[in-house]
């Protein structure tokens, strides 16, 4: 029977490409944090320490959330037929438990014929968002993706019924929480940026504050 410690070493130590892949995002992503706090004195408090731990934590969650979906077949059984597993399976149920028909005739009349063209758009998206976070870089810019993923979610599986609508709306808060507080800040790349960005130009330092 499976279980959450299970659940993170099957995570962890999943052969194939990914696992290395996010072993060397999450090294990148300590080393910063260890960087930012040495270097940087107002990066020293425990709020920044909790702040980093939650956007890794999610950060790993959009991740993990790859591994079903991946390229060139996007999903992880490739063996099987189109629409009954990974993302094409659940582009089918959304363009069926749609909250507004608008969005449902987008993915069944658009979306869905051209599965391949948009594939690669969804899972590049995913996989930014998840460096975006455990990097802690522009995670303002990331958040507000992250968070329309989560509205498109949110609406698109609204009246699905092996879904909690809550659970992608608690998903969408939370990444516009990451956007407005500025969690790169917190021992990420963001904070080493911002620390060095006082001599830049002013142009500069309006493109990173919007996206950081």
């Amino acid at each position: 029977m499976d279980n959450p410690l299970l659940d993170v070493a099957h995570f962890l130590l999943k052969p194939g490409w990914p696992t290395p892949v996010f072993w060397l995002l999450l090294a990148a992503g300590i080393a910063v944090a260890f960087y930012a706090f040495a270097m940087i004195p107002g990066q020293r408090s425990f709020a920044n320490i909790w702040n980093l731990v939650f956007r890794m934590l999610i950060g790993a969650m959009w991740w993990q959330a790859t591994l079903w979906k991946l390229p060139p077949t996007y999903t992880d059984e490739p063996g099987q037929p189109f629409g009954e597993t990974g993302l094409a399976f659940w582009m089918i149920r959304l363009g069926k438990t749609a909250a507004l028909q608008i969005q449902a005739d987008f993915v069944n009349n658009i979306v869905l014929p051209h599965f391949y063209l948009f594939a690669p758009i969804v899972y590049g998206l995913e996989v930014l968002t998840a460096a975006s976070l455990i990097l802690g870089l522009f995670v303002r810019f990331w958040g507000v993706i992250g968070a329309l993923q989560s509205l498109n979610l949110w609406l698109g599986l609204y009246n699905d019924y092996y879904n909690w609508p809550w659970t992608y709306f608690f998903l969408l808060i939370l990444m516009l929480i990451f956007a407005v507080h500025r969690y790169g800040r917190s021992l990420g790349f963001d904070a080493v940026i911002a620390a060095r960005a006082s001599g830049r130009g002013s142009f500069a330092r309006i493109v990173f504050a919007a996206a950081s």
